[in-house]
């Protein structure tokens, strides 16, 4: 072999050695370079000194990192840095060999702690003198390692002296020396370590940096180091050597650690919403910018999950892994981020926000192998499972985190040792109060039960804590409680956790006064809820402005029939919205305008309860209106609503809506879209109230229109209107107009609309008060309505009463049949009468209970937004002061008096209280299961348009409506006959459900019972409301109307239909040949004579003289009666003679009406329904029990007193959870 091949050879197996770190190999080869190759002598002298620091660093300990310093006299730099200088100064053939002698020299003083001397020493200007070096030869592998060392050490020394932000900038310099392994070349095993040692450090640096606040996650290349770390790592497994956990290095952090800062700063971006970095990252135009931090950040989740289950072991009982549990926290704080309503389906890939979740729930169970009882993941396993609507599971978590809490609670306590694990007390608490408004808010009446349990449970851990901090001071600490050691056991809770807890503890209390069927401590329970709420808006310890608590106190208070008190929190409520603060992500845009729209449809109830029925209108349009634009609820496109084809429909579906015609509609979940919908039906009853049923049988397309744009089109088409000749002549309201122009019309529209004609009957009624329009639950009997309770002389004739109260009805049109079985209320002399709200006239102000409540606007003002609050300033104290003379209930002054005190003064109070974080995940419930609720709804509405068209006298549509819900029933029916795999069956809607499939069928069947009724078929009647009641057994309607006919039967109102058919005359009159009732004729006969034996009372009490001597009558003598008038079993005439029931068969009728109804009045459903009642009291008065029937009708008149134009429970879908 020729010389020139030796040298060769030689140096070939020297840039091996120092690649592969054969250090051993390297004097034996430098002496034969020497040997061979004279003129290399900068390379021979610095392989030697590189081969000296080595060995000088493996003196060292194996704990001490390779940044520890060297002792200069073991490594005798001195004599080094002199040969390698003199080496330097020599050499001008090979730059390579002269550039890596002046990286040795600065690795040389940065080895024996010279760090300054280092700087100074090594290359300046790294990246420009690689570059040269590249152009002029092909540059070796260990050059490319020298290049990556300098820029390490060069960083390093600038690290040392705290200018991180110039190292970072070295570094990044520096990236261009990695080109050489990002191009799929195998590096050996020193450019391997160097490059991973480059990176860590970079990543290392950069989260010191981020952290410190010198860089920022704005900056486009803030992920480039960890960029670069994650291309490493794909680089190093294409290469066939996969990197694993571990140390990269003797001394080196874990690489999971670099993973864990990287997912750190990515959450960052994600938490804080920051645009996303594009540094060193290929951004396509396919995919979102969201897309691909989603993708980024899963793909960084996945890698720092492997490294640390890997490298995690299970624990002991007395060892914790906090990194397990830090690495959890992180996720679900991403999670929260994510599944919130600014982040859409598409911008979260396959399988959307479900798929997310599923996802995490692996990670959660994944995380509970390596750790022992983590009451976090218990916690987390519970908000998750909650969030896909797997509420069994969900709660099993829950029970095992809180019985896991509660036995380390005890143990705290008796040991006085903290224990870390545990969660503290404020997040039991909140856990607790999350757990308890899931249970309230989908659960029914098992989880009522548990709900108020748990509520009693938390009641009882807050007795057992310290006082929480006062409002304005948050951090203060303090130092009761201390073990020996001065650690605080218990310290004392925010004032948010502590308005929460209340919070919960007051709703537990409302649903199970709801729920329960115990109804002596119905009214107990309630005012038990209002203190707990009282507790909640303290202004000392709680939270005086939550809008939650005071939305759910005003609708406590309303079913309390407390309207003032109610009107004042509903007023501080929506004052909350006069502050505009910064969107929530997590939360949507227009969040607190979305959140006060059931508590603007709570003022309008409640107006509509005090019988301000045009403010009460305004309200439901201020729940719109807050919006500013129509655009911006529904979108830009074409709000004329009308039904379309089929086709034109499924084009619609197909296309996805740009952006810019979205309205927020299309961001809302199903419960809010349903309380925009029920905020809708009752705009149409307090339309049907002031105008008519027929007006609001015009208007009802509205309803369908809105239904469609919220939930999307159903193929149910609309029955046509029938056209009848005493049609109502068509008012600006009375035409079918489109969503636009019936909720966002304009002030001026409304205040113009041409009056009705009034008849001569109305003329002379107009100071009745309007009656209410009848909703779902209405009570109709054949032949006597509700009586108004007033005084009349006291030897009136009954009949004639009836008749002078049927024709003082403000809607003349409206037959007695069909009108609302509702009280009016009494009128005393000091009070003035209200009139026809249909007027357009200015009134006096209206006085109930000797405070005037009410002056109306003028028509200048009312094209305007209306004002809500402008008016309850006068009389604010009275008002205040009248809630305190409720029955049972504590004075609540705190609210009240602040909003009192800056009502009067010249700035009004501005409520900052919605915070934006919702108490509970947004619940991803099952296609099907979406799908069955929107039906249920849509059967909901169909019902409402049947009901207006009954009332219109409509019958031939009332039925075509009644079709309608029939078939979706009937499907419903089906669908979950086939569902064998779910929970919910035709008894039970399951977790979140509206009804049940038999509680739907209930209710068509009792509308079409009262259809029937104003049709004048009783007994058809009584059939479906037997059916209803088949289904249902407690249905409320259903059992009322029911028990009205058989107390019609018992009374004789409703005779039995003839045997013998009658008989058609060749005249067209009907002639009878069913002989009369002989108890018939003695009845008339002794009706005329006060003075004589008194017949059975056929009507309510106190409607005329026919009952004075039946009031007057012991019981005992009713038995004497009913024995002289009604014939023996052995005296019943034959069937076909027969005119009237034996008195056996009408007494089971009698008694079978007052076990219902009886039964009813003791249940959630019917403790406040006044028709129930009133059916109640006329039992009681057929059976002679009079004093309780004057007591029931006392209780109607304030029942109905209280009453708004539909029940309250339609103001919120989740009862009583905002």
């Amino acid at each position: 072999m020729s010389k020139s091949g030796k040298v060769a050879q030689y140096l070939g197996r020297l840039e091996d050695a120092r690649c592969e770190g054969k250090w051993d190999d390297v004097p034996e080869l430098v002496r034969k370079v020497r040997k061979h190759a004279t003129d290399r002598l900068c390379l021979t002298t610095t392989a030697e000194t590189e081969y000296a620091i080595i060995k000088a660093s493996q003196k060292q300990t194996s704990e001490s990192r390779p940044a520890t310093a060297v002792s200069a006299k073991d490594l005798d730099a001195d004599q080094l840095v002199a040969r390698l200088l003199s080496a330097i100064d020599a050499e001008t053939t090979y730059p390579e060999d002269k550039y890596q002698a002046r990286v040795c020299v600065g690795w040389l003083h940065w080895t024996v702690g010279q760090y300054d001397h280092a700087s100074t020493r090594l290359p300046q200007n790294l990246d420009a003198e690689l570059a040269q070096l590249d152009q002029s030869t092909t540059v070796s592998e260990w050059t490319r390692v020298c290049s990556l060392k300098a820029a390490y050490l060069k960083a390093n020394c600038l690290a040392r002296n705290n200018e991180n932000v110039s190292a970072l900038g070295i570094f990044e310099s520096a990236l261009v020396s990695l080109s050489h392994i990002w191009s799929g070349q195998k590096g050996r095993k020193q450019l391997r370590f160097w490059a991973e040692l480059f990176l860590t450090e970079f990543c290392m640096l950069q989260a010191q940096a981020l952290e410190r606040g010198e860089k920022s996650l704005e900056d486009p290349n803030s992920l480039a180091p960890f960029r670069s770390w994650a291309k490493y790592w794909e680089v190093s497994k294409a290469q066939g050597s996969p990197l694993v956990g571990g140390y990269g290095f003797r001394g080196a952090v874990p690489r999971r650690r670099v993973w864990n800062e990287y997912y750190a700063a990515i959450s960052g971006i994600l938490q804080q919403d920051l645009p996303f970095p594009t540094g060193f990252v290929n951004v396509t135009n396919e995919a979102s910018a969201r897309n691909q931090l989603r993708v980024e950040l899963k793909k960084v989740e996945t890698t720092y999950e492997g490294l640390l289950l890997s490298e995690t072991s299970f624990p002991r009982a007395d060892e914790q892994r906090q990194e397990m549990e830090d690495f959890v926290g992180a996720v679900m704080r991403n999670w929260s981020v994510l599944s919130g309503r600014d982040w859409h389906e598409q911008d979260l890939g396959p399988g959307g926000k479900e798929g997310l979740s599923r996802g995490i729930l692996d990670i959660l169970y994944r995380a509970a192998t390596k750790t022992f009882h983590s009451t976090a993941i218990l916690r987390y396993l519970f908000t998750v499972h909650l969030s896909v609507a797997e509420f069994d599971l969900a709660f099993h978590a829950f029970d095992s985190y809180l019985d896991i809490v509660k036995k380390g609670k005890a143990r705290v306590d008796k040991t006085g040792h903290p224990e870390a694990s545990l969660d503290d007390d404020a997040t039991v608490l909140e856990t607790i109060s999350q757990a308890i408004t899931a249970l309230c808010k989908y659960g029914f009446q098992n989880a009522a039960e548990k709900a108020h349990d748990l509520g009693i449970e938390l009641e009882g851990m807050l007795q057992k804590l310290p006082a929480p901090l006062p409002n304005t001071q948050e951090n203060i600490t303090t130092l009761e409680e201390e073990d020996g050691n001065g650690v605080i056991l218990h310290p004392r809770i925010s004032s948010r956790i502590y308005a929460l807890s209340w919070q919960a503890i007051g709703i537990s209390q409302a649903q199970w006064s709801r729920t329960t069927f115990d109804a002596t401590i119905r009214t107990e329970t309630q005012t038990k809820a209002i203190r707990s709420f009282q507790k909640s808006l303290s202004p000392e310890n709680g939270n005086p402005t939550d809008v939650r608590t005071l939305f759910t106190l005003g609708l406590l208070l309303a079913e309390q029939r407390e309207l003032t008190a109610a009107i004042d929190i509903v007023k501080a409520a929506l004052m909350s919205n006069k502050k505009a603060v910064d969107q929530s992500p997590e939360s949507g845009s227009y969040w607190r305008e979305r959140s006060l729209i059931p508590v603007w449809h709570l003022l309008a109830l409640l107006l509509s309860a005090r019988q301000d029925f045009i403010m009460a209108a305004r309200a439901c349009e201020g729940a719109f209106e807050q919006f500013d634009d129509p655009a911006v609820l529904f979108g830009s496109q074409d709000l004329q609503g009308a039904f379309r084809s089929e086709h034109l429909n499924e084009v619609e579906a197909r296309n996805e809506k740009p952006h810019s015609m979205k309205g927020l509609v299309d961001e809302m979940d199903d419960l809010e879209k349903e309380g925009m919908l029920e905020v809708k039906m009752t705009q149409l009853a307090l339309l049907e109230l002031l105008e008519g049923p027929e007006v609001a049988v015009n208007a009802s397309h509205e309803l369908l229109v809105l239904y469609t744009r919220l939930f999307g089109g159903f193929q149910q088409r609309a029955p046509t209107t029938q056209k009848t000749a005493t049609e109502v002549p068509k008012s600006s309201a009375g035409t079918i107009r489109s969503l636009r122009g019936s909720i966002f019309g304009t002030k001026s529209d409304r205040t113009s609309r041409n009056p009705r004609p009034i008849s001569t009957a109305e003329s002379k009624a107009s100071t009745v008060l309007p009656e209410r329009p009848q909703t779902a639950r209405t009570t109709v009997s054949t032949a006597t309505t509700a009586p108004t309770i007033h005084v009349t002389k006291e030897n009136g004739d009954a009949e004639d009463t009836r008749r002078s109260r049927r024709s003082s009805s403000v809607r003349g049109r409206r037959s007695d049949s069909t009108r609302r079985n509702s009280l009016k209320k009494r009128e005393p002399s000091a009070q003035p009468r209200r009139a026809s709200s249909s007027g357009g006239g200015p009134r006096a102000p209206t006085v109930v209970d000797g405070e005037d409540y009410y002056t109306p606007v003028t028509d200048g003002v009312t094209h305007g937004r209306v004002d809500f609050f402008a008016w309850s300033s006068k009389g604010d104290l009275s008002r205040q002061q009248s809630f305190s003379k409720g029955r049972g209930l504590l004075r609540f002054d705190s609210t009240a008096s602040s909003t009192r005190g800056s009502t009067t003064g010249s700035e009004s109070l501005v409520l900052d209280s919605l915070s934006p974080p919702n108490a509970l995940p947004i619940v991803q419930f099952p296609k099907d299961q979406v799908k069955r609720q929107r039906q249920t709804i849509l059967i909901r509405v169909w019902l409402m348009i049947a009901a207006f068209y009954r009332r219109a006298k409509m019958f031939g549509d009332a039925k075509g409506a009644m079709d309608e819900a029939r078939k979706l029933v009937d499907g419903l029916e089906g669908e979950v006959t086939k569902d064998t795999a779910s929970p919910i069956t035709l008894q039970d809607p399951g977790w979140g459900g509206k009804k049940s499939v038999e509680e739907l069928w209930g209710d068509v069947h009792s509308e079409m019972g009262y259809l029937a009724l104003s049709e004048d078929a009783p007994y058809t009647a009584r059939d479906y409301f037997e059916e209803a009641l088949m289904y249902h057994p407690d249905h409320p309607t259903a059992i009322v109307g029911l028990s009205n006919i058989l107390l019609d039967i018992y009374g004789e109102v409703l005779l039995p239909p003839p045997a013998i058919p009658s008989i058609v005359l060749p005249d067209g009159q009907s002639a009878n040949l069913t002989p009369t009732s002989p108890i018939r004729q003695k009845t008339r006969t002794n009706s005329t004579n006060v003075g004589n034996t008194p017949t059975l009372p056929t009507t309510p009490l106190g409607l005329g003289a026919g009952t004075a001597g039946v009031m007057d009558s012991p019981p005992n003598k009713f038995a004497a009666i009913q024995e002289s008038t009604g014939p023996s079993a052995e005296e019943l005439p034959a069937p076909y003679k027969a005119v009237s029931l034996p008195l056996v068969d009408r007494l089971a009728a009698r008694d079978r009406a007052y076990g219902l109804l009886s039964g009813l009045t003791k249940l959630g459903t019917g403790w406040n329904y006044s028709d129930a009642w009133f059916a109640l009291a006329r039992a009681h008065e057929d059976s002679g029990q009079l004093d309780k029937a004057k007591e029931v009708l006392w209780w109607c008149v304030e029942l109905e007193e209280g009453m708004g134009v539909r029940e309250w429970n339609c103001v919120s879908a989740n009862g009583y959870v905002l």
